[in-house]
């Protein structure tokens, strides 16, 4: 019996070409999530927003004190450093004693660590009340310490008020603000800029001389008149959301005219002309043909546009003319950061600030890698 060397090219051949055709034949969502799956940079900041917006939703259970509560005592309180060893042997985590004193030659407030008072971390604890999800009353906390210990993760501010717990609480203010102004501004850019670049003609000229109009509005004169013309018994959260609400009515003009100028390039193909031929509407024409066809870029402004509405109420709480305490926010608790004295010595309250700018990198990491995942053919 003769034998002959096993050849396994032909079955090598077979599931490659079973691979390329399950590529070929694969919709366009599948091939946009697996394009999307290898951009790293992408993922992670996929992860982190995730991360930060749970954290976000329910501020209440990983807040470690009432972001209200005042510790006369540790006001300027440096962040608490969890430990695990004591007296050089392993320990489950823990936080010394912090004990205040005065400086010998400046008489300024200093902390100290008092070695001989430990206060281990616990977990799922019993603190101040709050209400999950905004419905239901609760006291269960993720972590704390007994009294009278205190654990300040992030350090405390003028107030003595505990930043961890503030940065939780600001991150709902600040992450959620502007997504309902984002979502009306890319309905009306998308809205007009297509009808602009589709019909053409005196409703192209009435629409492109509305956005010259508004473009010409200057912002932020306009954001302190509108912060002025609203009802002083307000409360400020409403104030905001509708001043933002507005500005973003004001805000689709550059969308429009990018998408006006993507449907005159397109209009004239051959798949819009087979469209129109079938009988399919103008609106159905704009909405599931044109618009489509630069979904990447309409991807990314919409990225782009969530990052902006952060760094929009950030600056303007901080200069003074958005949200003011007692409500909470990043640009609001970036106002005790005014001061570079304050900051050379209590460089934790610039923490705030960090927070933004990792969520706008994540928001345009993100933003790249649907931008590439669009373009699966790419």
């Amino acid at each position: 019996m003769s034998t002959q060397p096993f050849d396994d090219t032909g079955a090598v051949d077979a599931r490659t070409n079973a691979a390329e055709e399950r590529y070929y034949l694969a919709s366009s969502w599948t091939l946009m999530r697996r394009r999307f799956m290898k951009h790293k940079l992408a993922l992670v900041g996929g992860t982190v927003l995730l991360v930060v917006y749970f954290f976000a939703i329910f501020a209440g259970f990983f807040s470690v004190a009432d972001p209200f509560e005042r510790h006369p005592d540790h006001t300027f309180a440096p962040p608490t450093r969890v430990r695990l060893f004591h007296e050089g042997r392993l320990h489950r985590p823990f936080v010394y004693g912090l004990k205040t004193g005065r400086h010998p030659v400046t008489r300024a407030k200093v902390f100290e660590i008092d070695r001989e008072q430990l206060y281990p971390i616990r977990f799922f604890v019993a603190g101040h009340e709050y209400r999950l999800l905004g419905l239901f009353p609760n006291r269960v906390h993720f972590i704390g310490v007994d009294e009278p210990g205190v654990l300040f993760l992030f350090g405390t501010e003028n107030l003595g008020r505990d930043m961890f717990s503030r940065v939780l609480h600001g991150a709902r203010i600040s992450l959620s603000i502007g997504l309902v102004g984002v979502a009306i501004s890319f309905f009306l850019g998308c809205l007009l800029g297509g009808v602009s670049g589709y019909f053409g003609g005196w409703i192209d000229t009435v629409i492109q001389r509305v956005i010259e109009f508004l473009q010409s509005l200057p912002t932020i004169p306009l954001w302190m008149g509108l912060a002025a013309a609203v009802p002083i018994t307000w409360p400020q959260t409403r104030t905001y959301f509708v001043i933002t609400l507005i500005l973003s009515i004001l805000g689709w003009t550059g969308l429009a005219r990018v998408v006006r100028g993507k449907l005159l390039q397109l209009r004239e193909e051959d798949y819009v002309m087979a469209a129109r031929v079938y009988g399919a509407s103008d609106m159905r024409i704009i909405t599931r043909h044109l618009l489509p066809g630069f979904m990447s870029y309409l991807i990314v402004h919409l990225t782009l546009a969530i990052p902006f509405m952060i760094l929009g109420e950030t600056a303007l709480s901080f200069i003074g003319i958005g949200l003011r305490p007692p409500v909470i926010s990043w640009g609001v608790m970036l106002q005790q950061a005014q001061n570079v004295r304050t900051v050379s010595l209590q460089p934790w309250l610039l923490i705030p600030g960090l927070c933004v700018v990792i969520v706008v990198l994540c928001f345009n990491f993100v933003g790249d890698g649907l931008r590439d995942a669009a373009d699966p053919y790419k």
